[in-house]
């Protein structure tokens, strides 16, 4: 990769551009995806850009093929990318299973808009937040980031890339139509002050007694060898042994599935991002995340000028879920309001893990929640 082709200093851009940006600052080498609504500026981006700097992109006849493409593309080493919205994510969700089960490190942009179905391609929506998290079949755990800002649209993207190699695991990136759209300004940094973190290796030098699957570490993630490298490496979705072979017994199959949760459970404390503002003596607490964040900031603003003792949660990552933050917050706190752009999907996480009532402020997409709903759901908390 040509680094020399690499982006620096201050530039103006809108979030899709500058989550295309991100990851070619974080490594990304191939890009494979189709065109959909709100994404599509990510797609043409990184069509122009990457073959500047000796990546590859190709544009896939679908969204199934896309998300193979990369998985293919991340086995033999490559950093690689996709970019889609609700319809084509729902597409893509089988072999995101895949990638699960063959440990395959990759990054899903899903630029949400509004639906179901073809809904509003051209609106904002966060309704693919338990899609994201419970679409493929099966037991698995998976990371999301949800960026409210076009800074962090390229800064979350690094970081989604950085965790998938560092846990061998799909990362996917929930986005919305007023944060890919939006045009803000974007500062990068000089590429050598980016930090990458690199897949882990195999220790044995050529295939020797590699296990491509073994797990020895407390973070429960194997070392990862990369097709063409001199070890002897197979993929399978079928349920394998710790050679990478298929094992049909319901024991392997057990061992396997529960690693693969847990080791997004054991390093949940590493991967979760969270953001407050004025919870310090706070009674109410808005939850948000994404654009919807940022009106809930400036109702909690303007709900402290009033006098009320408001604060929010900004929620950077959605899963894995902030469970002991939220038990520990609903020991302190009277209310729990949560602002989102559906029909309450992470509040019901919320309601799940504090055992107690949350005022929802929704709206199921199309436009984004201003302030005034929830400033007034605060003021009615206060009385």
């Amino acid at each position: 990769m040509d680094d020399r082709r690499l982006l620096t200093g201050m530039h103006f851009m809108n979030g899709d551009e500058a989550c295309a940006e991100g990851a070619l600052a974080a490594g990304c080498s191939f890009f494979g995806g189709y065109p959909i609504t709100p994404s599509t500026e990510i797609a043409e981006h990184l069509a122009r850009r990457l073959p500047e700097i000796g990546g590859v992109f190709i544009q896939m006849e679908d969204e199934l093929a896309s998300m193979a493409a990369i998985l293919g593309a991340s086995a033999a080493g490559a950093r690689a990318m996709t970019a889609t919205s609700g319809p084509g994510f729902s597409l893509m969700l089988e072999n995101l299973g895949l990638a699960v089960m063959q440990e395959l490190p990759c990054v899903i942009v899903d630029v949400q808009r509004g639906s179901p179905s073809t809904g509003l391609p051209t609106m904002p929506g966060q309704s693919d937040v338990m899609q994201a998290r419970w679409g493929s079949h099966g037991d698995y755990e998976i990371v999301a980031y949800s960026p409210w800002s076009v800074q962090e649209m390229f800064d979350l993207t690094i970081l989604a890339f950085n965790t998938a190699d560092r846990y061998r695991t799909p990362v996917v990136m929930l986005c919305d139509e007023v944060v890919g759209h939006m045009i803000e300004r974007l500062v990068i940094p000089p590429h050598e002050q980016v930090e990458i973190w690199n897949r882990k290796k195999p220790k044995v030098q050529g295939n020797g007694s590699f296990d491509p699957f073994r797990a020895q570490d407390p973070d429960l993630v194997p070392p990862m060898a990369h097709a063409g490298e001199g070890y002897r490496v197979h993929f399978t979705g079928l349920t394998h042994d710790e050679h990478g072979y298929p094992e049909m017994s319901a024991e392997t199959h057990h061992a396997l599935v529960t690693r693969l949760v847990n080791k997004i459970k054991v390093n949940a404390d590493q991967i979760i991002r969270t953001e407050d503002y004025w919870l310090e003596g706070a009674e109410i607490v808005v939850v948000a995340y994404g654009c919807s964040a940022r009106s809930a900031q400036r109702a909690v603003r303007e709900a402290r000028e009033m006098g009320i003792p408001a604060g929010l949660l900004r929620l950077i990552s959605l899963w894995p879920f902030p469970e002991r933050l939220f038990e520990e917050l609903s020991e302190k706190v009277g209310t729990i309001i949560v602002a989102e752009m559906n029909l309450g999907q992470i509040s019901r996480e919320v309601q799940r893990v504090t055992r107690r009532p949350v005022t929802g402020v929704f709206h199921a997409g199309g436009e984004m929640i201003p302030p005034e709903p929830i400033l007034n759901a605060i003021r009615e908390a206060a009385t």
